[in-house]
């Protein structure tokens, strides 16, 4: 009589290895291969090629030295775990667990320096791989310099001074059912909502998208972000959002239940047709400093939408998006304004506020909700 057997296989966990020395990788390559529970689904020589992978193959656990050209280990973190939170592990040839962790780790190792060394580390990293794997990624536990801000995913120094910033998630005021209830006929009539915001921006948008139903009228965003991590950010949201988040492409239909993300490097315009809104995608020189652009998404929202629209302009560094704000006021839109207090960075919103912009100003936790109001209640 044959032997009942348990034909159930447990999936591998799915590692990318960063590290510019090819030497090195093939080493944690060949040593990680004997592992039955890992497989190593790819290799990357800096971090660009690494955010390319990442989009590409989706791994489950993220191997990456610190010392790396173009951009180093930590820097890219903090912008992944921001945007793609993923477990993992940083390596590099001088103890700094303490900066490893602060910037989003799940563990650190120190690159081995003797043979005997060498085989320790292979044994102790297959074993953090497999716990980094259990573990919820998190975003860094410090904020930027004062005055830092992120122009294109990158943090750089502005002139004229320190901004303050803060740190945290704001958990969003959901709307109640009342302030819902005419959502779904503001969508079939038109009604278009559009979203803009930089630094600060990944968290403040979550915030307000989340208290979103699915029933809502379509959504235009630009967060300032380069390529790539547009589309890892997107698919993020979709998971945590009850409307559907994609990056947009060129001709996507913007209709209820559905929100378009500008893709990092492409200015997103709002158009309409016989069949209703569309979103117009293209490569262009930078407007107000940026691409995507705020300013060019809201001032087409002004121009096609008119008073069918309501717009937010949230934290972020700079002037971008006020000015396209105005004219969505002007046009009878109802505009938003993050408060001072809310903001990362109060200057966008403020700025809108100087022009005279903002309908209103609101707290990040109640801006979602006001949208949903709004729209409901008519302004």
């Amino acid at each position: 009589m044959a032997v009942p057997t348990n034909t159930t296989t447990i999936p591998k966990l799915k590692v990318l290895l960063v590290d510019d020395s090819t030497m090195f990788r093939t080493s944690m390559k060949l040593a990680l291969a004997a592992k039955p529970n890992l497989e190593i689904v790819g290799e990357a020589a800096d971090a660009f090629e690494a955010r390319d992978k990442i989009r590409e193959l989706k791994p489950d656990v993220l191997v990456m030295d610190i010392v790396m050209p173009k951009m180093d280990g930590l820097t890219f973190l903090k912008q992944l775990m921001a945007q793609y939170p993923l477990p993992c592990i940083l390596i590099s040839g001088t103890d700094s667990s303490g900066e490893a962790i602060a910037a989003g780790a799940a563990d650190f190792l120190l690159k081995p320096k003797t043979p005997a060394d060498q085989q320790r580390f292979m044994t102790m990293l297959g074993t953090k791989i497999s716990i980094a794997a259990t573990k919820k990624p998190r975003a860094a536990v410090t904020s930027r310099p004062a005055g830092a801000e992120e122009v294109d995913g990158l943090a750089v120094t502005p002139v004229g001074g320190p901004v303050t910033a803060r740190i945290g998630r704001v958990p969003p005021n959901m709307p109640t059912r009342e302030e819902m209830s005419g959502l779904s006929l503001r969508g079939k009539d038109g009604y278009i909502v559009a979203l803009g915001a930089s630094t600060g921006g990944t968290d403040a948008l979550e915030c307000v998208i989340k208290a979103f139903p699915e029933f809502m009228p379509p959504v235009l965003v630009v967060q300032h972000m380069p390529p790539v991590f547009t589309k890892l950010y997107s698919e993020r949201m979709d998971k945590c959002c009850t409307v559907h988040v994609k990056e947009a492409a060129d001709g996507d239909r913007l209709v209820p239940g559905v929100c378009l993300i500008a893709a990092g490097g492409y200015h997103a315009e709002l158009k309409k047709d016989a069949r209703g809104y569309y979103v117009k995608c293209y490569q262009g020189e930078k407007v107000s400093g940026h691409c995507p652009s705020v300013d060019v998404m809201f001032s087409s929202v002004a121009e096609v939408a008119g008073k069918r629209a309501i717009g937010a302009l949230m934290t972020g560094m700079g002037a971008d998006g006020a000015k396209g704000l105005l004219k969505m006021h002007q046009r009878g839109a109802h505009t938003i304004g993050q408060d001072k207090e809310s903001c990362i960075v109060y200057g966008m919103p403020m700025e809108a506020y100087k022009l005279g912009a903002c309908s209103e100003q609101q707290s990040l936790c109640n801006i979602g909700k006001t949208i949903c109001k709004r729209l409901t209640d008519g302004w």
